[in-house]
């Protein structure tokens, strides 16, 4: 399967939003946040559900242009 620029970038975002989510978890995890507990609760609520839509969006864009 070749990937597009599209699907890469797609793909790239979705790293990054895991990447965001397991440092949240952590930081939440140790006690006490840098950023605060509320705006680590807020990057994890949000990042988890973009890392999955991102991915999805990825398998189909690379699925459309296969």
């Amino acid at each position: 399967m070749v990937g597009t620029p599209k699907s890469s970038l797609f793909l790239g975002g979705s790293c990054v939003a895991a990447i965001a989510a397991v440092g949240s978890v952590f930081e939440l995890s140790s006690g006490e946040p840098e950023l605060g507990s509320l705006v680590t609760g807020v990057i994890l609520s949000l990042s988890i559900p973009l890392a999955a839509l991102l991915f999805y969006l990825a398998i189909q864009d690379a699925k459309a242009n296969q």
